[in-house]
């Protein structure tokens, strides 16, 4: 009995309402394309944001309370057993308020860090594919180092340079009461913006230092790929010609950034203590000014001394986490600009036509002529098709325009009579199935069968094994299999068993027709086959396609 779209609805809401934390996990987890504000405060990062600072202030206050106590027993010339406990019972509380404050910071480091990787794995699946075109394995690799760190430099450059300014609060009132009070504030202030000027030029330093590494990773990637190209072409004694420029110019910027960062974090707080007790001389000398005003002088410039560590500290990683972010921002924005889901799970009655196009319009980003122009095409169910045109004339932009890898400037897009925003990325993705060219299409470091069946639930049925190892045959894979030793359970791709260009061509071919949509489209996917392969593959997915679009060359 076919379910009606009406009782499907509902039943995935009672499904959401009744959702219930696990072991303090969400069943329903928020989706990626919420504003990231919105998901902190669902997942309660802000409260416990809010926590963490009230744990810090109290924390603090104890400890000054604590030697306010000693201290003024102490200058009081009466330290009886009464300021010694007060002193005693102050600093004894702050041991599980600095555990809390601890246990906090992990926490929000760990919180925030999961919602991080959440979009930007989101983001990196729907992100422009003209962006993802002209990127290298480098510089894809590069870009997920760079992830890792803005969620370590985030979180804990962020919480201590948050903390410090904290601190700087109780700074500017211990100050308030002590010895020449403007003198000391001024003295700090002035030190605080030289400071954060400082940082500023290391963050740029840093931002130098950190696009020469990724550059040489990227560069070491793509030679690590390319290394049979190199051994053909270019003399050995060119070889480390380029590297060799690249690291002088990156240890130069080393040295650089370490001269800096020594400067921020020892040089600049132990020149501040130099220059706050400089300036206090000639009160310390005075005997006009209480005792205890000197002492609480001398308490601020300590703690203050401490605090400016804290913020250099922090400072230092929140740059590394704005240079990082440079890197993701990309992701970061193409989770929230994902499309949403539509009627993926709605059954549709068959449609005479399965496939339509009209007046479709694309232009890319940054180009005054379009790509396509006025391009349609209608595909019936059970057509064979071939579209044919020279190199760069813009089959596979049209392919993937209509595969939904991108979306037209203008013009209609229809899979069984619905448009994408109506069917969502799942409900087309079932009914058009596209296998893209080859330098766009990967083998992943999985299975044989893991590959094959990509478009199908995991994890995969006997039945679905059997029809991959059934189709495998059909495309000549046969002796493959028998090769491997674990056959279908090989592991394969750049840490596995290796395929020829052709095998891997045929892989492609098998994934796409297994996916089971109601058009298959092939874009030059018969290129890498040599004659007696192309026929039989062809035999193949003419048995098995239900509608066939096929892209060639003439």
């Amino acid at each position: 009995m076919v379910e009606s779209l009406a009782s499907k609805i509902a039943s995935l809401s009672d499904t959401r309402n009744n959702a219930k934390p696990m072991a303090g996990i969400l069943e329903d987890t928020l989706p990626p394309s919420l504003p990231f504000w919105q998901q902190l405060r669902q997942t309660a990062v802000v409260r416990n944001f809010m926590a963490l600072l009230a744990t810090h202030a109290l924390e603090t206050t104890l400890v000054l309370l604590a030697w306010a106590a000693i201290g003024k027993g102490a200058l009081s010339g009466r330290l009886d057993s009464g300021w010694v406990i007060a002193w005693g019972l102050c600093l004894a509380t702050t041991i599980p308020l600095k555990l809390l404050t601890s246990w906090l910071q992990g926490t929000l480091a760990i919180a925030v860090g999961g919602l991080l990787k959440q979009r930007l794995l989101a983001g990196a699946m729907t992100i422009d594919a003209d962006f993802m075109k002209h990127k290298g394995a480098g510089q894809l690799l590069s870009q997920a180092m760079e992830a890792e760190s803005i969620e370590r430099s985030a979180a804990t450059g962020g919480l201590s340079t948050i903390l410090a300014l904290l601190d700087l609060v109780f700074v500017l009132s211990i100050f308030a009461y002590g010895a020449a009070p403007l003198l000391s504030i001024a003295v700090f202030l002035l030190w605080l913006a030289l400071s954060l000027t400082m940082a500023y030029r290391d963050t740029l330093v840093r931002r130098a230092w950190t696009q020469c590494r990724l550059e040489i990773t990227h560069k070491l990637v793509e030679r690590m790929t390319g290394h049979r190209t190199r051994l053909a072409q270019q003399s050995p004694v060119d070889w480390h010609t380029d590297e060799d420029t690249e690291s002088v110019e990156y240890l130069k910027l080393s040295h650089q950034l370490d001269k800096g960062s020594a400067w921020l974090s020892a040089v600049m707080p132990i020149g501040y203590l130099i220059v706050s007790f400089a300036a206090l001389t000639p009160a310390f000398l005075s005997a006009a000014i209480p005792l205890e005003k000197l002492a609480i002088s001398l308490g601020g410039i300590l703690f203050s001394y401490a605090a400016l560590q804290r913020l250099a500290f922090g400072v230092t990683r929140l740059g590394s986490a704005w240079i990082s972010w440079l890197m993701v921002k990309p992701m970061f924005e193409a989770a929230g600009k994902s499309r949403e889901a539509g009627i993926t799970k709605a059954s549709m009655g068959a449609t005479e036509t399965v496939l339509d196009a009209q007046d479709i319009v694309f232009m890319h980003k940054g180009r005054n002529e379009p790509t396509l122009k006025g391009c349609s095409l209608t595909v019936k169910r059970g057509d064979f098709i071939l579209l044919e045109g020279g190199s760069g004339g813009g089959k596979s932009t049209f392919a993937s325009i209509l595969a939904g890898f991108r979306q037209p400037s203008s013009g209609l897009v229809l899979a069984s009579g619905l448009d994408w925003q109506t069917l969502g990325e799942e409900g087309w993705r079932r009914r058009i199935v596209a296998a893209p060219q080859y330098h766009e299409n990967h083998i992943l470091s999985a299975s044989f069968a893991f590959n094959l069946l990509m478009g199908r639930a995991y994890p995969h049925t006997a039945q679905d094994l059997k029809e991959a190892q059934e189709l495998c045959i059909d495309l000549g894979l046969g002796p493959l299999l028998s090769r491997m030793p674990s056959g279908m359970e090989t592991m394969i791709g750049e840490t596995g068993w290796q395929l020829s260009q052709g095998e891997r061509s045929r892989v492609f071919l098998g994934r796409a027709l297994l996916q089971g949509g109601d058009l298959v489209m092939l874009d030059e996917s018969f290129a890498a086959l040599d004659p007696d392969n192309m026929r039989q593959c062809l035999e193949c997915v003419f048995k098995r396609a239900k509608t066939l679009l096929v892209i060639a060359h003439p």
